[in-house]
């Protein structure tokens, strides 16, 4: 997946080499290579997990011992704080509701979430078809073995089952952006970031399709996913899917990616219809008149860069037990953490997860805003950032509290009059240089066919998902993916039957890791899973996130 998020104290890894796995993550000794090792691959964007290079950790622990959210600048309470998002939550909808995202569903396309606390209450994750390759195996399904996918949710939407209406300011308390947003968890990447950019497309229509399915309001898809196209958005079939996203009035998110230098940014947010957003440095001070724009965020170029920027240098968030980054990373640890429930982590993915809940809160205090105004109103109300002279600021950093404050721009000033994408270029293009590897016969999933060897014909495709038929109901370009209808625990299961790209069946074990079960997640060890790819937010994932 994309790049998107940095996990490590100083410790920037990728996910572009076996070599570099092995050696990080000793607890993966069989990930395959993609096939352009060493290369710069797209993805779930890279993290770093634990760089607290200005001592949040000790100096909120150091009065009583244990942590405390007030005192770390990377805590989503300041986050909140800072970002106007505690004035926002004493506001009141057209309902008469405090503003907390309620009603608001936030479909997260990621690694998957576990439901540690925070997460776990009734109604909060919503399952969606598992599209990832750990689908076909019960024990793997929908969780996450990345670490990734939750530390986003959490951010987004995280509540500690312990908070009362109208306390949610409480530093005592885990809260997220939005901790009355649902989350529609849209897992398509394995416990290495393994994906390819079929289940990613196939994802974003189906969340299109089913978007007021089971009760759900979905009006924002979180995305830290990027790939380093090699065709403009114009033709490319993932940016084709954002855009259709876009007119179906669901407001896309997408990470800059954390390549840093002179960088472009990934598909899709080279896509000027969604919202693309960098990182912000708070530069262990809570005085926003000095932050700068993260050393990672991808600058873009003069033809498109990140449209804002949001907090995303070593933020705290939900903790997997257990997980690939855990294990790889303990510096993403948060010192004084006696409960064990946090992770420090930097990128772009954790700024677009901080608009995405920002987003939720907007829709929710203003319903009827299209995807136009909303982008428009974030951007007119962004706080300025004096001291940052870099254009790759985009508008400035995000202000919630200013948003609302704000009229709503009318729809003829709001409107984009980019010009549309027509999906119609080719998938091996849109991958890039990120493959994914059949870890047995190292077989590599290239040319135009799907994850699950499907040949794919990019015209035909794309006048399905512009017309919203992508998906008949478990199938997806001609093959079943996943169940047709909602179970008691989420969208049902599909066994995958045939031959996979490489000509071998799609059986048992052998397309996950499987040798974790359920309750991995809850604290006990990986064993590592099969598949390798670096699509996350840049290149972190793979090769774009620092974790």
């Amino acid at each position: 997946m994309s790049k998107g998020t940095r996990w490590g104290r100083r410790a920037a890894v990728t996910f572009a080499t076996g070599a570099v796995v092995a050696a990080l993550c000793p607890v993966l000794p069989s990930l395959a290579a993609p096939v352009s090792a060493g290369a710069p691959s797209a993805g779930l964007l890279d993290e770093e997990w634990g760089d607290d290079d200005t001592g949040e950790d000790e100096k909120a622990s150091r009065a009583t011992g244990s942590w405390q959210a007030d005192g770390d600048w990377g805590s989503v309470y300041n986050i909140a704080k800072f970002s106007g998002i505690h004035d926002t939550w004493g506001k009141t909808d057209p309902q008469g509701r405090k503003v907390t995202g309620r009603g608001v569903t936030v479909a997260l396309i990621d690694t998957g979430v576990s439901p540690v606390a925070g997460l776990s209450t009734s109604g909060k994750i919503i399952n969606g078809p598992d599209l990832s390759f750990e689908s076909q195996n019960s024990t793997t399904r929908h969780l996450d073995g990345f670490g990734h996918g939750t530390h986003m949710a959490g951010i987004i939407a995280g509540r500690d089952a312990s908070v009362t209406a109208g306390n949610e300011n409480n530093a005592a308390h885990f809260v997220g952006v939005a901790p009355d947003a649902r989350i529609l968890n849209m897992k398509v990447a394995t416990a290495d970031g393994g994906n390819d950019v079929s289940q990613v497309i196939a994802a974003i229509d189906w969340v299109v399709q089913h978007r007021n399915d089971n009760g759900m309001n979905v009006r924002v898809i979180n995305l830290s996913y990027g790939t380093d196209s090699r065709q403009p958005y114009q033709a490319d079939p993932l940016a084709k899917a954002v855009e259709n996203a876009w007119n179906a009035g669901i407001d896309v998110v997408v990470a800059a990616a954390t390549d840093g230098g002179t960088a472009p940014l990934t598909m899709p947010a080279a896509d000027p219809f969604v919202i693309a957003v960098g990182a912000s440095d708070h530069r262990g001070t809570d005085a926003h008149v000095d932050d700068r724009i993260t050393s990672f965020t991808n600058p873009g170029t003069t033809s498109r860069r990140p449209d804002l920027l949001a907090p995303g240098k070593s933020v705290v968030s939900l903790r997997v037990p257990g997980s690939v980054a855990d294990l790889g990373h303990p510096e993403g640890l948060v010192t004084g953490d006696v409960q064990g429930r946090f992770f420090r982590g930097s990128g772009t993915s954790q700024s677009a997860a901080v608009v995405s809940g920002a987003v939720a809160l907007l829709l929710q205090a203003r319903p009827t805003m299209t995807p136009d105004q909303v982008k428009k109103l974030l951007k007119s109300s962004a706080e300025a950032m004096p001291v940052e002279p870099s254009p790759s600021r985009g508008a400035g950093q995000l202000d919630v509290k200013r948003a609302l404050e704000l009229a709503t721009p009318s729809t003829t000033v709001a409107r984009q009059s980019f010009t549309a994408g027509t999906g119609t270029g080719t998938l091996e293009a849109s991958r890039g240089t990120s493959h994914v590897v059949d870890p047995q016969t190292g077989a590599v999933l290239r040319g135009e066919v799907d994850a699950l060897g499907t040949r794919f014909d990019a015209r035909a495709w794309a006048a399905a998902s512009t017309a919203r038929t992508a998906w008949s109901g478990g199938d997806w370009n001609g093959k079943r993916w996943s169940g047709a209808t909602w179970s008691s625990a989420g969208w049902t299961s599909t066994t995958w039957t045939g031959a996979s790209w490489t000509g071998g069946n799609w059986e048992g074990k052998r397309w996950s890791s499987a040798t974790w079960s359920g309750k991995r997640w809850s604290g006990t060890d990986w064993s590592g899973s099969h598949w390798s790819g670096s699509n996350w937010e840049g290149k972190r994932w793979s090769t774009a996130d620092h974790w």
